[in-house]
């Protein structure tokens, strides 16, 4: 069993940089509170490597990057601090940064039992308040489904789209689309 960090249960946000900055493992801020990142299965992790093996190439030419699990985002606004399992930015500013991103375009989570539900509300409402976010997908660990949140033209509507085996879905803010079956090569969602 893995000791708990002795930690306060409500700090404010440079308290929470000091003390994570100590720590051996990650946390995100949300609101005064620490959240702990737990570990992921297998099949979480090659859904997020997939995604990111998918999208490189296309950054690239773009001159966009995409980041893993390990890359802070910071929504100074909000005072909130997150590890999404993929980042993407454009900003010239964050291609620069060392720490953290703070100018997002997409964020993915990939879903399992113990983050799905906190992924699909207290993180959709957060990340929907960061306004360079445009898109939010939601990548199911254990059935081919892809859930995709975007942005509407005046900002504060957001369309929601499903997608399943056989389908593909497209990120609009990168001009980019993925088939279900690339995303899914190789994962093994018999759990």
């Amino acid at each position: 069993m893995i000791a708990q960090p002795d930690f306060p249960p409500r700090l404010t946000p440079q308290e929470y940089l000091d003390w994570e900055a100590q720590q051996d493992y990650r946390y995100e801020y949300i609101d005064g509170e620490i959240i702990a990142m737990t570990g992921g299965t297998i099949p979480h992790n090659d859904l997020a490597l997939n995604f990111y093996r998918a999208l490189y190439p296309h950054l690239r030419q773009r001159g966009c990057r995409a980041n893993v699990s390990d890359v802070k985002v910071e929504d100074s606004k909000n005072e909130r601090y997150f590890y999404p399992d993929l980042v993407v930015t454009c900003d010239a500013e964050d291609l620069q940064a060392q720490t953290s991103v703070k100018h997002p375009t997409v964020i993915v989570e990939v879903l399992s039992p113990s983050t799905a539900t906190g992924d699909r509300s207290t993180k959709l409402k957060c990340y929907r308040q960061i306004p360079t976010v445009q898109e939010y997908v939601l990548v199911d660990s254990q059935s081919m489904t892809v859930e995709l949140y975007r942005r509407g033209d005046e900002g504060r509507m957001w369309g929601y789209a499903q997608y399943e085996a056989g389908e593909r879905f497209r990120l609009e803010s990168l001009d980019f689309e993925l088939e279900l079956s690339v995303l899914y090569e190789g994962v093994n969602l018999n759990q």
